[in-house]
């Protein structure tokens, strides 16, 4: 009898935990799909033409999405060798949270609405898509933002005193007669000019007003360029490191792996 249990669950666990066989491609894509209509029953339901029309449909949907997704995630648990670690990690927590708001509406008006975490679930997909291979470029991206991490913060330090000076001229020139009746309003409308938004809820009405807009819509243009510059650079050094491999100060020769600590050369300290 243990051993026929054993079977089951095995044979469940490829199903469900599994992309690489022809079972656990289907049950993956009937999963992603089956997330994608329940997500799109909640967006419809935020629809009050929608919702008073087929309110009661979309409420049966979501209780039969529910159902579907809360038997999945017990057997989930239930297959697993250490279900402790299948129900405190990422997609566990995400599984879990999927399911609790429709439970939580029968005693909570508007719990529902929650349902829309659900959409975090098509994560699966690039395990479904064999998104692996992109693994390496993901780590790359993520080295060069981690090393350019003080250039970022320099500049977004920089844009902000800027946006505050910017700001305040603002409120000096315009004044509240205009719209710009504070202080933190005019920064409000710095940072919108500046990163090229333009709401148009506030605009300068004033001849100087206009003029310093027009320099910082200009410059905005030019900010926005500046970030994508630093971490194109990291990126491109990493790669040059990863070809090239690490350089040594002492001797000047490359082909040093990244984590070296002395030159494979000349024995000196890489650092």
């Amino acid at each position: 009898m243990a051993s026929q249990e054993k079977t089951w669950k095995e044979r469940l666990f490829i199903v469900i935990f599994e992309a690489d066989t022809p079972w656990g491609k289907r049950f993956d894509g009937a999963l992603l799909f089956a997330i994608l209509l329940s997500v799109l029953a909640v967006m419809l339901e935020s629809v009050e033409e929608i919702k008073a029309k087929y309110g009661q449909e979309l409420y049966i949907a979501e209780w039969i999405f529910t159902i579907f997704f809360t038997i999945e995630y017990v057997l989930r648990i239930v297959i697993v060798a250490k279900p402790w670690v299948y129900i405190r990690s990422f997609f566990g927590i995400v599984d879990l949270l999927s399911i609790l708001p429709t439970f939580l509406g029968l005693f909570f008006a508007g719990a529902h609405s929650l349902l829309i975490i659900r959409s975090i679930r098509l994560l699966r997909v690039f395990r479904v898509l064999k998104m692996v291979r992109f693994l390496g470029e993901a780590s790359q991206l993520t080295t060069a933002l981690k090393a350019s991490r003080a250039k970022i913060i320099v500049f977004i330090g920089g844009v902000f005193a800027l946006t505050v000076i910017l700001g305040t001229l603002m409120y000096m020139i315009e004044g509240g007669e205009n719209g710009f009746t504070s202080i933190p309003k005019s920064i409000y409308w710095a940072v919108v000019t500046l990163t090229t938004v333009g709401y148009g809820d506030i605009a300068p009405q004033t001849a100087l007003g206009q003029g310093l807009a027009t320099f910082i819509m200009i410059l905005g243009y030019g900010i926005i360029a500046v970030p994508t510059g630093i971490v194109t650079a990291e990126m491109t050094q990493h790669k040059t490191l990863l070809d090239n491999g690490i350089k040594c100060k002492s001797c000047h020769k490359t082909g040093h792996d990244i984590q070296a600590n002395y030159c494979k050369y000349c024995g000196e300290p890489m650092i």
